[in-house]
């Protein structure tokens, strides 16, 4: 049991405060717990804004003028109540020019259960108690004069289980995370009054295209993307998962066995560095757990500290000023540890998914930051204008909620001890290898100067160039974007024009055809994406599944199957071929109309090894297939599978047979209108001899009931 520093904290206390020691620490000032932190050698931390200027920050995010808006929660618990503690958005401003925050407007006030903003449109969207509004100042006086409600019926319980983390995704969608609760989002605004249910799911949405669609993922605690728009979701307890098969694909066909999209890509290490012992409570708490679990004999473990359980805000480092061996790292922080992890993604050989892992010189026994500050909370974060990351801290004493807490250790607990307080931390590097990029004001530049700002080596300026120039609808840029595609010699300009150009509507094949053929692998992945609204493009994806990215292997083999034309078949039988041992391809076939086609199954029969071995990927592959025939419960297509795999021709014909009535089964429970069998599927299954005492002959028993 890991209490040692716990028993060394107590001990501490008790010869500071006397015979009476409290069990908890007491608040720092900020520059005190600034000494606090152990911090990566390669960079230092600055006070960027703290108390009495902000209090409870959750968010923070700078407009195309480069302005600081600060969002500020102070209810975060049960015990809060919503209408007496009402959240405000600031707008910071340095008056001495020192780089620190010291003065503020209130933009917005009497907010109540605010969680998110975003830039847009010269204001800001706003989450608030499940609503997204449109915050605007028309005066220029830095407060808010309107506000719009855009999308309304989110969750509205908890701060976690409604509308967070509103992002704007290079591809021009805004996505919401949801925490994949129960309910319906309505858009409310102009003419579109689009309902989606949500269950299990995020949601994404476009205005300018009235679009509103439900996405896969169930981001609680902050969802981000890196430089290609690959995204990653933050939980608790699992620090980072990549969304690898996005909703629509997933849901296209009904009866995908899984359309879960996400992929814990820790390897399933869940260990952190934590110098700060657990508070009283939780060792406390864990202690009494660790007992019961003893008395009633169940092997269960729960641990106190050193394991992620408050992860939250991850965010993949785009900026330009970092060197280039944390460019693309995942920073992510965890408010019960009190500490800032550092995870890099690195392609993986065998699958489309990344691998997150630690960075094995510098931080193989400690963090990229850790505090000996209790209160320190660093919940979220945001790469700024200039490429430094930006942590707001919450600085609390505690971030439990009260009702995870047994009453008898509440005693003693104030849950809303810190909420006067609160601190934004810049984090840079010692040695930057580009200059402060400050000077650069988006907002103030022409529709030609933002054109060459889709080049510029940080993502915050690409995205801010690429939403003005939405905002604007300058369609004059036209020419100057598609030199950009066919001469443009950086990757991320050239895919940045992309997304422009179908935003303005002037997205032309003959553009798509030059990114598809790209030598970066981003921009061909994204050209696939954009491909899809240019059918006569299909064949030009299809030798795409052999490319030699995997990510871009897997997005052709997605966007292929909106097609079930004769000709796609070749291209599934050899993604199934190669890529099978992995499930994201195996998912990706089966969700396509070619997929869950019986003539997938004559060609791997006719024309290749596929059936000579039963390996475990070939064999859930036949389950599956078999889950999805049972699920529609085709006559025709059941039999037709049947013939082909109940096959005494084929080697390990018996294995064949029995995924096939293993995944029959399956399918039909999945069935909401139990339709019966037909005629012919009866006769084919009645002919199987299979004995009643082995498992494939019960279950096809099962099957014939």
């Amino acid at each position: 049991m890991k209490y040692r520093r716990y028993y060394l904290f107590c001990a501490i206390l008790f010869l500071s405060y006397g015979c009476t020691p409290s069990k908890y620490a007491d608040a720092l000032s900020p520059e005190a717990s600034l000494k606090s932190m152990d911090l990566n050698p390669d960079f230092k931390i600055e006070i960027f804004a703290a108390e009495p200027t902000i209090m409870d920050p959750i968010e923070l995010v700078f407009d195309e003028f480069g302005r600081a808006f600060v969002m500020e929660m102070p209810s975060f618990n049960s015990q809060s109540e919503p209408t007496s503690q009402k959240g405000r958005i600031h707008v910071l401003t340095d008056s001495d020019g020192d780089g620190r925050m010291d003065k503020s407007v209130i933009f917005a006030q009497n907010l109540i259960r605010a969680t998110s903003i975003l830039p847009w449109r010269g204001g800001l969207l706003l989450a608030e108690a499940g609503d997204i509004w449109y915050l605007k100042d028309e005066n220029g006086d830095l407060k808010s004069d309107t506000k719009e409600k855009m999308f309304e019926g989110g969750g509205e319980i908890h701060q976690s289980a409604q509308i967070t983390s509103l992002r704007y995704g290079m591809d021009n969608w805004v996505y919401a995370a949801n925490n994949g609760e129960l309910s319906e989002i309505t858009a409310v605004y102009g003419r579109n009054k689009k309902t989606v249910k949500l269950q299990g799911s995020d949601f994404r949405f476009r205005m300018d295209r009235d679009l509103l669609e439900a996405e896969n993922g169930t981001s609680e605690c902050g969802q981000t993307f890196d430089e290609w728009g690959n995204r990653f979701i933050t939980d608790h307890n699992i620090r980072i998962q990549q969304l690898v098969l996005p909703y629509r694909y997933a849901y296209r066909n009904d009866f995908l066995p899984s359309k879960r999209g996400s992929e814990d890509i820790t390897n399933g290490d869940h260990s952190m560095f934590q110098v700060t012992p657990a508070p009283y409570w939780l060792a406390e708490r864990t202690r009494r757990r660790n007992a019961q679990y003893q008395e009633q004999g169940l092997d269960r473990v729960e641990y106190a500290e050193d394991y992620f359980s408050k992860a939250s805000g991850g965010t993949v480092y785009t900026g330009h000023t970092f060197p280039k061996a944390y460019r693309g790292n995942y920073f992510v922080g965890d408010i019960s540890g009190n500490l800032i992890h550092r995870d890099l993604l690195v392609t993986d050989s065998l699958s489309p998914a990344f691998k997150a892992i630690r960075q094995v010189r510098k931080e193989t026994s400690k963090e990229f930051l850790s505090s000996s500050d209790p209160w320190f909370r660093p919940g979220n974060f945001t790469v700024g204008p200039d490429g430094a990351l930006y942590v707001i801290d919450y600085y609390r004493q505690h971030i439990e909620d009260p009702d995870m807490v047994p009453e008898d250790l509440r005693k003693g607990m104030d849950f809303s001890e810190g909420d006067n307080r609160g601190r934004i931390y810049r984090i840079s590097p010692k040695q930057a290898i580009h200059p402060d990029t400050v000077g650069e004001i988006p907002g103030k530049m022409t529709s030609p100067e933002l054109v060459a700002l889709l080049s510029h080596p940080n993502q915050w300026q690409r995205l801010q160039a690429q939403r003005l120039l939405l905002e604007r609808k300058d369609q004059g840029v036209g020419k100057a974007l598609f030199e950009l595609i066919h001469m443009g010699r950086n990757a991320f300009g050239r895919m940045h024009a992309l997304y422009v150009l179908e935003g303005l509507g002037l997205l032309k094949q003959s553009e798509l055809v030059v990114a598809l053929e790209d030598l970066h692998p981003g921009v061909r992945l994204n050209a696939i994406k954009l491909a899809e609204t240019f059918p006569a493009l299909a064949q030009h994806i299809a030798p795409m599944v052999h490319d030699s990215s995997l990510q871009v292997a897997l997005q052709a083999t997605l966007s292929l199957g909106r097609t079930d034309d004769p000709w796609v078949m070749p291209f599934m039988r050899a993604v199934i071929g190669h890529y099978g041992h992995n499930r994201w391809f195996r998912a990706a076939v089966l969700s396509g109309k070619a997929g869950e086609s019986t003539r997938l199954l004559d060609s791997l029969k006719q024309h290749s090894n596929y059936f000579d071995s039963t390996t475990a990927d070939r064999i859930k592959f036949v389950e599956d297939f078999a889950f999805i025939q049972g699920a529609k419960n085709s006559d025709r297509d059941i039999v037709a599978m049947i013939n082909c795999l109940a096959d005494s021709s084929l080697n390990y014909h018996q294995s064949w047979t029995g995924s096939v009535i293993s995944g029959l089964l399956h399918g039909r429970k999945y069935q909401s209108d139990k339709q019966r069998l037909g005629p012919l599927t009866k006769e084919k299954l009645g002919q199987l001899a299979l004995k009643s005492d082995d498992p494939s002959g019960k279950m096809l028993d099962a099957l014939l009931k």
